[in-house]
């Protein structure tokens, strides 16, 4: 194992929007970081797809842009970690080759089937940790076998997104625990697959990667490869681990009790356990951590920072700042509009892919801050729910710290601060997330030293704190909004329907 002081270390996050990547020396200093832009194909309402290759063409040009910007840094690299998007199908033919594009996490498609998965195996949330949901994997695999027969028939292996990047880089068909926690096949008490879960998609164990901790060593970069891009031979790469996961590591979130909400794209709000945890009731899911012997439990919500991207583009808006601005200046006063964010569906804690993003209240005086303003107040309720079902499930949190790039608005975290009665704390140097936990889980495949050691906590940039005057009134808006998605329901599923 090597003890080199002048090794480098790369992170590679294979995102939804961006394949990001980062290098870090031996004293966990940022050396390079570059992004390579992603997009997604959404060929019928509800459905969400990537091109596979696509990664390995963003993966491949961001490294080319680290080596032009940071040769000496790069030429050091001795150890790759992997972490990215989770829940994704990538099947491959026997020649290792994509038979279709990939299903990605936040596809709807298979909602029926989750239905049909559960009557086949009623255990199965207890065994995977968390009830079937169209965006795991599993289902996805069991419409597939319906509606595009061949293509199932065909398929040889089904790896997560960021494996299939692993494949390219040594050949080898591996994926860690956290990411096959994300499939709905793992065992996740046991840490292997399910033979039991596997069946019910018409799958077995040989179709699947090998198991492998996220700290682990997975395999060695290939030869050719590492001549291609400068490296000696025998860089290795680590079992990594899906975003959630290794986003955690990167905040060192890898004791019991550690917690954190992470406000991207998707938003989650998540705390790691000692032990295997299952609430499946609560929609609260139970998976493996990337670092042995640690699980956690999870509130996954699949709309974020994505609801105010939205709403500026759709206000005609493009300096998002500009508008947070005017928000703020208006006061910190709750809406009464309400907005359900629910763009793209839900997971925690409604499971229901037919779910959609409502305004209520409109009147004629209603501008483009109100309707921000109850943007930002909807994904708050929706972390104020998650907080709440996660309570339900065993985890009391009172302070947790904040990650992602929902958080540089300042008065966005205080609102949620308000909201949910949880005292934040942003955390510093926490920008590039998923590549940085994934640089740490490489070092520890590289150097074997201890997961405490390596996964230290990132200093915190600045708190904030629930305003007890604020409370009664977010309190009222609460109900009103949970009130509205409970009347709303029926409606979303036959809106679907027709």
């Amino acid at each position: 194992m090597s003890t080199d002081l002048n090794a480098a270390i790369l992170g590679l996050d294979i995102g939804t929007s961006a394949v990001k990547a980062v290098i870090v020396d031996m004293g966990q200093n940022v050396l390079a970081s570059g992004t390579a832009a992603l997009t997604t194909s959404r060929p019928r309402p509800g459905w969400s797809e990537q091109a596979p290759q696509d990664w390995i063409e963003a993966v491949q040009n961001v490294l080319v842009a680290l080596k032009d910007i940071a040769p000496k840094e790069f030429a050091q690299v001795r150890a790759i970690g992997l972490s990215g998007q989770m829940h994704g199908a990538v099947l491959l033919g026997a020649d290792d080759r994509p038979l279709r594009p990939a299903i990605l996490w936040n596809d709807g498609r298979a909602e029926a089937e989750c239905a049909k998965m559960l009557a086949a195996m009623p255990d199965l949330p207890m065994v995977a940790g968390v009830p079937p949901m169209p965006g795991l994997t599993a289902p996805k695999l069991f419409w597939l076998k319906v509606h595009e027969a061949a293509t199932f028939s065909a398929t040889r292996t089904v790896l997560c997104p960021k494996d299939f990047v692993r494949l390219h880089l040594t050949g080898g068909r591996v994926t860690d625990m956290s990411d096959a926690a994300g499939t709905l096949w793992l065992d996740e008490a046991r840490r292997c697959w399910s033979d039991a879960a596997l069946a019910v998609s018409g799958l077995t164990a040989r179709q699947m990667p090998e198991l492998a901790e996220g700290t682990a060593v997975s395999g060695v970069v290939r030869r050719e490869l590492c001549a291609e891009l400068g490296w000696a031979p025998g860089v290795i790469v680590a079992g990594g681990a899906g975003d959630a996961a290794a986003a955690a590591v990167g905040l060192g979130a890898t004791g019991p009790g550690d917690a954190f909400i992470s406000l991207g794209t998707s938003c989650q709000l998540f705390a790691t356990t000692a032990t295997y945890r299952p609430r499946p009731e609560t929609m609260v899911h139970a998976f493996a951590h990337c670092v042995p012997d640690r699980w956690f439990q999870m509130a996954a919500m699949l709309n974020g920072a994505s609801c105010l991207a939205w709403v500026a583009t759709a206000l005609g808006r493009p300096d998002i700042e500009a508008l947070l601005a005017e928000v703020e200046s208006e006061g910190a006063q709750p809406s009464r509009l309400l907005f359900l964010p629910y763009l793209a569906g839900e997971r925690t804690p409604h499971n229901d892919a037919s779910a959609r993003g409502v305004f209520f209240g409109l009147d004629p005086e209603t501008g483009a801050a109100e309707l921000t303003r109850a943007v930002l107040q909807g994904v708050a309720y929706s972390i104020r729910e998650a907080r709440d079902v996660l309570a339900s499930a065993g985890t009391q949190l009172s302070e947790v710290g904040v990650t992602g790039g929902g958080t540089r608005n300042a008065f966005w975290l205080q609102m949620i601060s308000d909201v949910t009665g949880l005292e934040l704390s942003r955390l510093d140097g926490t920008e590039l997330g998923p590549a940085f936990g994934a640089a740490r889980l490489a070092r520890i495949a590289l150097t074997s030293e201890a997961v405490e050691a390596v996964c230290t906590k990132p200093p915190v940039k600045d708190r904030f704190v629930p305003n007890a005057k604020l409370a009664d009134a977010y309190a009222t808006g609460y109900a009103r909004y949970r009130s509205l998605y409970a009347a709303l329901k029926p409606e979303f599923r036959r809106a679907v329907s027709t």
